[in-house]
């Protein structure tokens, strides 16, 4: 029972507020299938199962964004990343959860004041040469105040609300436990993991609340687009920052809405877009750690064309493999290549499920052909990456989070592009960035140096393979040895092992051939071609032969048979 999940009584109260804001938006039968209603009633809290008639007459994704916005921050915030999941939801709930803002009071400064006197060993008066009273800007989270330091600098200090960790942790603690019973009680909810995704909210959350996090985010982001010179990244002021308060200098341009200024201020929004265009796919594409969020109020525009972004709270990570496989996937969406964007998905999809992969391949392929002969300017990459999603979602497939995010990003900057420009394509900017980073990537000295990475790790395997099996016998000796078999789609497990060992094959002979021809190379006398010894010449052009067969056999995705013969 409830009661039982919960651990303690600590939260029943918060329990109670959430059941009861959850029935007054319509909300009861989920409340009563979740066992709150009876739990809450059994610790004494009463909760009333009317609710006004109007709310009735709402759609179920109005309904549920008023009720967030309600439920405060945690929940509001929870909204707004649910809307970058189009994996998870139709276009309606994304709209809805696109309008989640947080109507929540600034905190006077005489409320702050312990807290400030805490973070900063004094008071911000005697820190500061000014310190604005009145709030900047809020939010749920924290509120923004204005203030100039000694030398004159001025800077902005974001304080987190007195309290808000308390209450966000009390909230994600109710989150898991209805998470995971939703799961038990609600199975049409199970195939998107509501317990995973929780999890990864939660973990997203609690890095949003460290400020001093934050502020390392926007130092790495700074350093990675340090060859940029048109973009600004608020510098930290170390001094004065911590887990609870964030000093930074004050950014004094165009807010990022604020479109129709631009051009009265001498800037060109089309160069802008661009700009902003380059800056992102640079953290994505190349540097594999971006801005998460970076919708047009984490956005400046700055004289001489330049571009700030703020607030480095929600950051997104991609491995080196993730950026592979995002590479492949752009360049297939861009280059209407339907078998690599299918491969990709397949692989991002995973194992867990329960599809027939024939009819997701089909439908995938034939989504990118429709756009056979498109001019590339007439693109929208936002779009494609919509639909794709929308295909996943028909499946009942869900995208991993750093994924979910990524396509984020994707789509809130092409809308910023087009806002600032009707005329720009993100996929006209993206291409040359995906093409020279995968040229990059296929040089012969990468290649030279990935195959040798694979080489130790084959041979490090091989000098560890007779202590496996000793295990492995001792283990079965002992009992301990448990078989499980799956023959679900066993034939094209089979079929990957055998393209992947096919591939190691080669590029091992293509390591053997590198190593001997430079030995070959050194030795004088003998036959020559071009003035070099045959032996030499004739391994190195295999090796390149080779070589080019590889990168298209994996390009390809080995699709074919004829790419393993």
């Amino acid at each position: 029972m409830l009661t039982d999940t919960l651990g303690s009584m600590r939260d029943l109260g918060r329990l109670a507020e959430i059941a009861g804001i959850l029935v007054q938006h319509g909300f009861g039968d989920t409340v009563r299938r979740l066992g709150l209603a009876d739990a809450l009633a059994r610790a004494g809290h009463a909760l009333h199962m009317e609710h006004a008639a109007d709310l009735a007459r709402l759609s179920p994704p109005v309904q549920v964004r008023r009720a967030m916005e309600e439920l405060g921050p945690t929940f509001v915030k929870l909204g707004q990343i649910l809307a970058g999941r189009a994996d998870l939801f139709g276009p309606e709930w994304i709209a809805e959860f696109g309008k989640l803002h947080s109507r929540v009071p600034t905190v006077p400064l005489e409320d702050l004041r312990p807290q400030l006197r805490e973070d900063l060993g004094a008071e911000p008066e005697a820190v500061f040469t000014r310190f604005d009273a009145e709030p900047l800007a809020g939010a749920s989270i924290a509120q923004v105040h204005r203030a100039q330091l000694r030398d004159g600098t001025e800077v902005i200090v974001k304080i987190r609300r007195p309290g808000i960790r308390d209450k966000i942790e009390a909230d994600l603690r109710l989150l898991e436990r209805m998470a995971l019973m939703a799961e038990a009680e609600l199975p049409t909810l199970k195939p998107y993991g509501p317990a995973r995704l929780v999890r990864e909210f939660a973990r997203s959350l609690r890095r949003e609340l460290d400020f001093a996090r934050e502020c390392r985010n926007a130092e790495r982001i700074a350093a990675n687009l340090a060859e940029l010179p048109f973009v600004v990244i608020p510098r930290v002021h170390w001094a004065h920052t911590g887990e609870r308060i964030n000093v930074q200098d004050h950014i004094d341009g165009i807010a990022g809405e604020h479109y129709e200024r631009l051009r009265p201020a001498g800037l060109d929004p089309a160069l802008l877009a661009r700009r902003g265009a380059r800056a992102v796919l640079k953290m994505i594409v190349e540097d594999g750690f971006f801005h998460a969020d970076p919708h047009p109020g984490n956005i400046f525009y700055l004289p001489d064309n330049r571009l700030a972004f703020i607030d480095f709270g929600m950051v997104g990570r991609l491995s080196a493999q993730r950026r592979e496989e995002l590479l492949q996937l752009l360049l297939g969406l861009v280059q209407r290549q339907p078998d690599a964007v299918a491969d990709v998905l397949l692989e991002w999809a995973g194992n867990d499920h329960h599809v027939e992969l024939g009819q997701l391949e089909a439908e995938i392929e034939t989504f990118v052909d429709q756009y056979h002969g498109t001019p590339l300017a007439q693109l929208s990459l936002a779009e494609m990456l919509t639909d794709v999603t929308a295909i996943l979602r028909e499946h009942h497939l869900a995208l991993p989070a750093d994924l979910a995010l990524l396509i984020k990003a994707f789509i809130t900057l092409e809308g910023m592009g087009r806002s600032l420009d009707p005329g720009f394509h993100m996929a006209t900017e993206a291409l040359p960035i995906l093409r020279q980073v995968m040229r990059t990537r296929y040089q012969p000295r990468v290649l030279a140096r990935r195959t040798w990475q694979s080489l130790r790790r084959g041979l490090a395997l091989a000098e560890r393979l007779p202590q496996d099996i000793t295990r492995l016998i001792r283990n079965a000796r002992r009992g301990r040895m448990h078989l499980g078999l799956e023959l679900a789609h066993l034939k094209r497990v089979g079929d990957q092992i055998d393209r992947a060992a096919s591939r190691i094959a080669i590029a091992l002979v293509i390591a053997a051939l590198i190593i001997g021809s430079s030995i070959v190379m050194t030795v004088s006398g003998g036959p020559t071609i071009f003035g070099l010894p045959a032996f030499g010449f004739l391994g190195f052009a295999g090796a390149v032969v080779g070589g080019l067969w590889l990168v298209q056999s994996i390009r390809r995705g080995g699709r074919h048979e004829d790419d393993v013969g």
